[in-house]
């Protein structure tokens, strides 16, 4: 005898007594798709949250990673890249190292922060137009002021005048700070972002240092901005003994959330702001470009800092 119990609507299909339900484009989620240019990208944690996200508004996204690593590919290949994205209907692409400058000529509009950035780290494409934006600065700027909400922006060094440090750079002017004080491995890099910064926020804004020794005496705040503490990278940016207990640190490296830089400034006891802020702030923004929906940033950010120490748990 069978015993299977079967859903009435399922039974009357079978039996021919009623018609198959028709299945309408409200029934299937929309598809997004989205990418990352850069280098060595394998290990980013953007598809993920990105993803996520787009679940838990009803949306289907897949993320491709375009790692010029693993083709053997350089900023050249933009062209070829971003018209492929073009072709196949993708909404839009996050841009990393080497390419946040370099895909600039390679578009067709910029947004005003971008523009005064030099730097782009996201492209929406809108009928069959290249839009690039900089959600680096913005990223910062929330996980800063949510982690240290009291920072005192008199003095505040600046380690990396890169794409990151270069959006940072603005992002800490706009937010009040009297002086920015930069540094970085190629001293006319931080000289010609010192220029920049001067000329749109006001003479003597911004300082280019020579060394982070010279930087940071007198300083109020230390925001890093370099690839160093990664996990392929780690290591300290500068010399410990340069860090007081009255230096605020700011760190833009997330893989680890605890860098050696972190974990040698609060064993001194300074305030700190992780790398997981900006690496939220920067999702957030970027989602709401491609989607035009406000992705839930409690939610982002829980999802995010879970993979974080998934990740570190299985690398223990």
């Amino acid at each position: 005898m069978n015993t299977l119990v079967q859903d009435p609507a399922l039974a009357s299909l079978a039996s021919g007594t009623a018609a198959a339900p028709a299945i309408t484009p409200d029934d299937v989620p929309h598809m997004v798709l989205l990418g990352l240019i850069g280098s060595g990208i394998q290990q980013s944690l953007t598809p993920s949250m990105q993803m996520q996200e787009g679940r838990e508004h009803g949306l289907r996204v897949h993320y491709q990673l375009i790692d010029l690593d693993r083709f053997g590919g350089s900023p050249a290949d933009l062209p070829t890249l971003l018209f492929a994205a073009k072709a196949m209907g993708f909404a839009g692409l996050n841009i990393t190292y080497p390419c946040k400058q370099a895909v600039i000529p390679h578009l067709d509009e910029l947004s005003d922060e971008a523009q005064a950035m030099g730097a782009v780290n996201t492209v929406v494409i809108r009928d069959g137009r290249l839009i690039g934006h900089n959600t680096d600065g913005s990223g910062w700027a929330r996980g800063f002021t949510r982690a240290l909400p009291q920072a005192d922006l008199a003095r505040v060094a600046l380690l990396g005048a890169g794409g990151a440090g270069a959006a940072i750079a603005h992002a800490v002017l706009r937010l009040g700070a009297g002086e920015l004080r930069l540094v970085d491995a190629d001293p006319a890099r931080a000289a010609a972002l010192a220029d920049e910064l001067n000329t749109r926020y006001g003479a003597g804004k911004a300082v280019a240092h020579p060394s982070a020794a010279s930087a940071l005496p007198g300083a109020t705040g230390l925001i890093h901005a370099t690839p160093t503490g990664m996990a392929k990278l780690p290591g300290l940016p500068l010399d410990a003994a340069l860090l007081r207990p009255d230096l605020w640190v700011s760190e833009v490296v997330y893989f680890p959330l605890e860098t050696e830089l972190l974990r040698t400034a609060r064993a001194l006891g300074c305030p700190i702001s992780d790398g997981g802020g900006m690496a939220v702030g920067q999702a957030l923004g970027a989602f709401e470009l491609f989607t035009g929906r406000p992705a839930d940033a409690a939610r982002v950010e829980a999802h995010f800092r879970g993979l974080v120490m998934a990740r570190m748990a299985a690398q223990a």
